[in-house]
């Protein structure tokens, strides 16, 4: 199964505290969304994903920021199931073809598809989603290139999403509410299994 086939939105998770990480899995995962990217953007993410991969292993754990070709390597070796890149670069997509897990590389023009498409890649990561034209871009981009289909993360949020969602060339979209700062410092994880299942249940916009 694709990845932008298993829930309607995928938690991106800047983790600062590894204590954290572990239940936060489970109450995202309790919620209804097993695919977590963790964000490499934090000296803690990869121990992150780490623990992670070993002590939720219902859990579908990424790694997002992906920027290197070292990191690359990094995740896979902590146990990371998919990667996900704010842009892409040749160096960077050749990393992660031959990294032997599913990634998502980030486009936000119609030539950075269409070069992602001549390489026989159709799934990829809209960033920054809201920023880059939002829904009117990615609906205009479903006309020439039908066969491209895209996650979009950045500025999404709860009443939003159904709208991307309603897209024929959106599979799921990423989004950061789902774990607020505030949430994670108090450790109210009720409260982030709770957004999650509201994320969960979310329905393409009629």
């Amino acid at each position: 199964m694709s990845l932008l086939d298993i829930a309607p939105v995928v938690p991106v998770v800047v983790i600062d505290d590894l204590e954290t990480a572990v239940p936060l899995a489970r109450a995202l995962v309790s919620g209804g969304l097993p695919v977590i990217e963790v964000t490499l953007r934090t000296p803690a993410a990869l121990e992150a994903i780490r623990r992670i991969a070993a002590e939720v292993p219902e859990a579908v754990i990424g790694a997002g920021t992906v920027r290197t070709a070292r990191d690359v390597a990094a995740s896979v070796e902590a146990g990371s199931k998919f990667l996900v890149s704010p842009g892409s670069t040749a160096a960077l997509v050749d990393a992660m073809e031959g990294s032997g897990v599913p990634f998502l590389p980030g486009v936000a023009t119609a030539s950075e598809v269409m070069t992602l498409a001549e390489r026989g890649l159709t799934e990829m990561k809209f960033f920054p989603a809201e920023a880059a034209g939002g829904l009117p871009y990615l609906k205009s981009l479903g006309g020439p290139l039908p066969d491209v289909r895209f996650c979009p993360t950045g500025g999404i949020k709860l009443a939003t999403a159904p709208d991307y969602l309603a897209l024929p060339n959106v599979g799921c979209v990423g989004g950061t509410w789902l774990t607020p700062a505030d949430a994670l410092a108090s450790g109210d994880y009720a409260r982030i299994e709770k957004l999650a299942a509201e994320a969960a249940a979310l329905r393409p916009a009629a």
